[in-house]
């Protein structure tokens, strides 16, 4: 199997709530278009740093990441990302490391997306695939 991309726009969350409340205007929202690598075996999503940086997002504090050969390190724990993908978004705080955007499980699952491994691509869900549903009970 090889590894499966998807495009994905991110945007800093204050940003766009500041442009909702007309406190920016949408050309000053920061943003950020990449062609992400999805990871279905990592929880969370990651960000390099440099990303981080140019969507001005502050870092909240700091957690442990446990690498796929065991080994940890703390790392920068960001505040709000708007993730886009395929026309769907959520809206998470992500780990700060290495040199490519990730998308972990957690978005996936939030997002109701699934992985194609076999055609390489990420698609909805296709018991709802216009939009998310989103389980309450």
């Amino acid at each position: 199997m090889g590894e499966v991309r998807v495009r994905v726009k991110l945007v800093n969350a204050i940003d766009e709530g500041m442009m909702r409340r007309g406190l920016l205007t949408p050309d000053q929202m920061r943003t950020y278009v990449a062609d992400a690598l999805v990871d279905t075996g990592s929880v969370r999503s990651v960000l390099p740093v440099e990303v981080a940086q140019q969507l001005g997002l502050a870092m909240i504090g700091k957690t442990r990441a446990e690498y796929a050969n065991g080994s940890e390190e703390m790392v920068d724990l960001t505040e709000a990302v708007v993730i886009e993908i395929n026309g769907r978004r959520a809206i998470k705080e992500t780990l700060v490391l290495g040199n490519e955007v990730l998308i972990g499980q957690t978005i996936l699952e939030e997002m109701d997306l699934l992985v194609d491994c076999l055609n390489q691509r990420v698609i909805g869900n296709p018991a709802h695939p216009d939009q998310p549903v989103f389980k309450v009970k």
